[in-house]
């Protein structure tokens, strides 16, 4: 996945800014985004504070690694099954 080149207090001080007032194409063309970039920022942080989306950050990333320490875990566990019926 691409990285992205604002960061997070970047990404909610645009939105702030929008929500005071400033229109998504005058913000757009000021910080070079797309308004479809804009968009999916304000549908993905809309309301958050910087430390809520550090929390967030740290969510996904915990969520990531135990989804792949179960993916590791279930692979053992079918290779064990599969030499365990095994005749011998």
């Amino acid at each position: 996945m691409k990285k992205s080149r604002f960061t997070e207090s970047q990404i909610v001080k645009i939105l702030k800014e929008y929500e005071s007032g400033i229109d998504a194409q005058s913000l757009c063309r000021e910080y070079g985004i797309s308004r479809a970039t804009f968009y999916n920022w304000r549908k993905k942080y809309s309301g958050m504070e910087v430390s809520q989306l550090k929390r967030l950050k740290e969510l996904e990333e915990e969520n990531r690694k135990l989804k792949q320490m179960y993916a590791e875990a279930s692979l053992d566990n079918k290779m064990l099954k599969d030499l365990l019926g095994k005749k011998f």
